[in-house]
C-alpha cells in the first residue's frame, strides 16, 4: 500500500512540476509583453487610431489574467493533491 501512495505522489509531483514548468514559460512571455508597453509613450503614441491602442491593451490586460488564472489553478491542483496524500498518510496502521 506504501508503494502505491509513493507511486501515486511520485506521479503528482511530476505532473506538478510539468504544470510549473509551462507557467513559468507563460510568465515569460507575460513579462515581456509588459515590459514592451512600458516603452509606449505617454503622449501621442503613433499606433494609428485609438482603437488599435486599446485593442492591444486589451490584449495584454488577458494575457496577465490568464497567466494570474493559471497560477491560481496550479495552487488549487496543489492544495487538492496535498489533500489527498495527507488523507492516505494519516490512514491507521491497522489499514495497510
Amino acid at each position: 500500500m506504501q508503494r502505491q501512495v509513493t507511486k501515486i505522489i511520485e506521479a503528482m509531483a511530476a505532473s506538478q512540476w510539468n504544470m510549473a514548468k509551462i507557467i513559468e514559460a507563460n510568465r515569460h512571455v507575460t513579462e515581456h509583453i509588459a515590459h514592451m508597453t512600458i516603452e509606449i509613450p505617454h503622449k501621442n503614441p503613433s499606433f494609428g487610431d485609438i482603437e488599435l491602442l486599446t485593442d492591444n491593451a486589451l490584449s495584454v490586460a488577458k494575457n496577465v489574467a490568464a497567466y494570474l488564472n493559471s497560477l491560481a489553478d496550479l495552487e488549487d491542483a496543489i492544495g487538492d493533491n496535498l489533500s489527498l496524500v495527507m488523507k492516505e498518510v494519516n490512514v491507521p496502521d491497522g489499514e495497510e
